[in-house]
């Protein structure tokens, strides 16, 4: 067998942005390889590795390990697992670390772990002595196609989700799918969410593949998840590259993540995680489309069906519109002060639109009434820690 760092074992994806340009690496066997990959990529040093608890007991020591030998100094830092963890007080506790190590300019950051870690970790270098080098490493499916590619960095404010940060492109991501595996189950489910998200809004055939292969795939089969991996790498690269700073057409990539980001806020990131929420934005969002004439109701059934096989939460939780609302205005898609959101037109198609609140409100009611009886709860709302 060939050795772990044969490109002959890799998927290379090229992510276009001048001279942020970087390579995004898919390959079993890579978390091996990151001494090699740090070396190639003319990191210097010291080297952080930002990660929570829970990933720390899987990876943490091998991968010391393996940076040592390359002839790094390693600095731990383990930060408290969930969305809770991404606050102010987390970057506080990143750079006191950083200050403590002494780290230079010419140090790197490595961010071992989801998209909670990714996004900590990418702001933080953004920030300290006015931006230092960091790499992707990510662990969970949301975090590999998504989360790590593109440069969104930051944390969340008590009244949105993602409310502070900065763009901030990495080194180079390096995704190695034998992560998956120790998922819990939740988590790689969530993470579905975003994978069919990208046969939305960009391929229908993408969407195709995943309603006849979701069943390999709830699996973890290797050929249909490196697929999935690779293709949303890709679309997420092509969008990037058209639209670095989500000026206009890089907001397709929020499909779901009006309404979703509005329901982890109300919930005060305890209840839904991410994906679960983006789950719920989608349909949601996908039947606002067809009741404002935007898509036919194929596209809502479709796509409800494919979320459920999957496993994901569809039904709306109750909660008042009023509240709804008053938290979609906190995000960071608002324009002065119109929110808009993106909505399907067919599967492999959507158009960003903004929404007046009359016209939302009547869809609400609507759905209210179909949904009696079946709404979950959504916990009571409180602010991050």
């Amino acid at each position: 067998m060939a050795p772990a760092n044969s490109d002959r074992l890799r998927e290379i994806i090229h992510l276009e942005l001048g001279a942020r340009s970087y390579d995004i690496h898919i390959g079993c066997g890579l978390l091996k390889e990151l001494g090699v990959e740090l070396t190639r990529l003319r990191c210097a040093g010291k080297v952080g590795v930002v990660t929570d608890r829970n990933l720390a007991a899987h990876y943490l020591k091998p991968v010391a390990r393996v940076l040592k030998a390359a002839g790094y100094t390693v600095v731990p830092i383990v930060l408290p697992p969930g969305e809770r963890t991404k606050t102010l007080r987390s970057i506080g506790t990143v750079m006191d670390a950083l200050v403590d190590a002494r780290f230079e300019r010419s140090s790197t950051l490595l961010a071992l772990g989801g998209g909670v870690i990714g996004d900590i970790t990418g702001f933080a270098a953004a920030i300290y002595q006015r931006g230092i080098p960091f790499v992707q490493v990510p662990t969970s499916l949301v975090a590999q196609v998504d989360s790590s590619v593109g440069g969104k960095t930051g944390v969340d404010h008590p009244k949105g989700k993602n409310l502070i940060g900065a763009f901030n492109q990495p080194r180079a991501v390096l995704i190695d799918p034998a992560t998956l595996r120790t998922l819990p189950e939740r988590e790689w489910i969530a993470g579905l969410a975003e994978v069919i998200k990208y046969g939305v809004i960009e391929d229908e055939s993408f969407f195709e593949y995943l309603e006849q292969h979701i069943a390999p795939i709830l699996t973890l089969s290797d050929a249909p998840v490196a697929h999935i991996v690779k293709r949303s790498c890709e679309i997420k690269a092509q969008v990037v590259a058209e639209d670095e700073r989500e000026a206009d057409r890089r907001r397709i990539l929020n499909f779901g993540h009006t309404i979703g980001h509005a329901l982890e806020s109300l919930g005060g990131y305890r209840g839904m995680i991410h994906g679960e929420a983006v789950a719920v934005g989608m349909v949601y969002e996908a039947d606002l489309a067809r009741h404002l004439g935007y898509c036919e109701h194929g596209v809502v059934t479709r796509l409800r069906a494919l979320l459920a096989a999957a496993g994901l939460p569809v039904t709306l939780p109750n909660v008042p519109f009023r509240a709804l609302w008053e938290a979609m205005q906190q995000d960071k898609k608002v324009s002065a002060g119109t929110v808009y959101c993106v909505v399907p037109e067919r599967i492999g198609s959507v158009r960003i639109v903004p929404l007046a609140k009359e016209p939302t409100r009547a869809w609400y009611e609507t759905v209210r009434t179909r949904n009696t009886g079946s709404r979950q709860r959504i916990p009571r709302k409180k602010p991050p820690r």
